[in-house]
């Protein structure tokens, strides 16, 4: 079958050059055979997140070399081990970041599988869906909406439900102000759902492009400004959503007495890491301010939000390319580059 691997970790430059090599190699890898709980997918789409650049950066734990990246992944089953029954050959399904986990500690008896000593990651931990077929335990995989394309459904998947997450823990209620730094794949379905969950709550967005800032406000933003600007009342909450700590700084100072900045990156980059030593207590932390992260997300937070997006139509915005173009779609990430979500497609082959 046709793949993206990952075969070493390497820091990618703003701009593609001849000397800023491709991180991903274009392979022929064999079919994987599931085991008698898995289900084999032929893929149809799948997301390019964030997350890929922390992988290939080496900002997380490092993955398993080599490795086939990417884990917002949808398609049709077409094999299945013989201790499978929730699933049919040909259903639709979707595979997000949670590969699978302990089931036994205390966070996975509470459903809080995310926060697992034994956490494993798709793409990561085991072969992703930047390629045809993957193999997935039955018990992590979800069925997808009917109404929705493969396409609309792989950010879903992650940016999606890592977003709805963010709003839970958020704490936010219909009519409290929301501010969103960063307006990614994540933030725009963040913004999405906030519209039809709390249609009294007025978002704010910090953003550093003028289209990302003219896109919120299409969306349905009440206001848009840079990251370092003032918002034109303090925040209940803010999620946000950006590779960077400046941004972080700049949050705290927007929030109201008791507010909450939520950060739903899995990595900082290192490149502003200074920017926290301009952190003012009595103007960003005290009054009870707080900072709550996110953790992965559990399988509560997928099946919710695919449900709830099923339910209410929520259709993120996307740009496809073909999966040998995965570079490309990552140098654009890197870049900036961003309106809704970047999704690769193997239809073709």
């Amino acid at each position: 079958m046709k793949a993206m691997l990952l075969t070493n970790m390497s820091r990618l430059k703003v701009s593609r050059s001849n000397n800023n090599r491709a991180p991903l190699e274009w392979a022929d890898i064999p079919i994987p055979s599931p085991k008698e709980n898995e289900l084999l997918v032929k893929i149809s789409a799948c997301g390019v997140c964030h997350t890929e650049l922390d992988e290939i950066e080496g900002r997380m734990p490092p993955p398993r070399l080599p490795i086939v990246p990417g884990h917002q992944a949808v398609g049709t089953v077409v094999e299945k081990g013989n201790r499978t029954e929730r699933f049919h050959i040909d259903d639709r399904i979707g595979i997000a970041w949670i590969h699978s986990s302990c089931g036994r500690c205390r966070f996975c008896r509470v459903g809080r599988e995310n926060l697992c000593p034994g956490f494993k990651a798709t793409g990561r931990d085991a072969n992703g869906g930047y390629a045809e077929y993957m193999t997935i335990q039955e018990s992590y995989a979800y069925p997808v909406p009917a109404d929705l394309t493969d396409a609309e459904v792989a950010p879903l998947l992650c940016a999606g439900a890592v977003g709805y997450r963010s709003i839970l823990l958020s704490g936010i209620q219909d009519g409290l102000s929301l501010g969103l730094s960063g307006f990614g794949a994540s933030a725009h379905l963040v913004l999405k759902t906030v519209k039809h969950l709390y249609p009294r709550t007025k978002v704010f967005v910090f953003a550093r492009g003028v289209e990302q800032k003219q896109y919120a406000l299409e969306l349905g933003a009440f206001w848009s400004g840079n990251s370092e600007d003032l918002s034109p009342e303090k925040l209940s909450a803010i999620i946000d959503t950006t590779p960077a700590w400046k941004p972080i700084v700049e949050s705290m100072k927007n929030l109201e007495s008791g507010g909450r900045l939520v950060i739903n990156a899995i990595r900082k980059e290192e490149k502003d890491k200074e920017y926290l030593q301009r952190i003012d207590y009595p103007r960003d932390l005290w009054m009870e301010k707080n900072i709550q992260s996110v953790a992965n997300v559990t399988r509560k937070d997928v099946t919710g939000f695919l449900e709830l997006a099923g339910k209410i139509a929520i259709k993120p915005e996307v740009q496809e390319y073909p999966l040998e173009q995965a570079n490309e779609a990552l140098f654009e990430l890197k870049q900036g580059k961003i309106r809704g979500a970047k999704v690769l497609r193997m239809d073709r082959y």
